[in-house]
């Protein structure tokens, strides 16, 4: 559906602001979709994030300056996402023994089962963009891409 028609705004500054706002738009409704998914596994798409990075990072440990850097959203409080995933035993964290002022974090079986579960919705994921052909995403990424350089 055309963005006038979903946010019922028919004028805009001009192209520019019009892109701007459909990013944010469509950043929101991608949000949507995602959770949607998530909801039967309890998680949340920030936690998800570090855990796929975790498990990209195993068997090595990871610190949440390296989960900072990493993450999608970086305005979100990694601290406090992995105290929750430890919470629920998705994760391990210890003090470094090299240096105790560090955390290393380490993704457990635990996540890693809960990870390959979600991995089945791969395809749910891939149909949230349906509307676009190979082509069409890769000329969107590298517009993208363009649009941050």
């Amino acid at each position: 559906m055309k963005l006038e028609e979903e946010i019922k705004q028919s004028k805009f500054r001009n192209e520019f602001h019009k892109v701007a706002i459909n990013i944010i738009y469509t950043h929101n409704w991608l949000q949507k979709s995602h959770s949607k998914l998530f909801t039967k596994f309890d998680i949340t798409t920030n936690q998800y994030n570090i855990l796929r990075i975790l498990r990209g990072q195993y068997p090595n440990v990871s610190t949440v300056n390296l989960l900072k850097e990493r993450m999608l959203d970086k305005k979100c409080d990694a601290s406090r996402l992995v105290e929750r995933l430890r919470a629920k035993g998705y994760l391990k964290r210890d003090l470094s023994s090299d240096d105790r002022r560090r955390v290393d974090i380490v993704i457990t079986d635990k996540g890693m089962k809960l990870l390959q579960e979600m991995d089945k919705l791969d395809e749910r994921y891939d149909i949230i963009c349906k509307n676009l052909s190979q082509q069409d995403a890769k000329k969107m990424n590298d517009l993208l891409d363009k649009l941050r350089g």
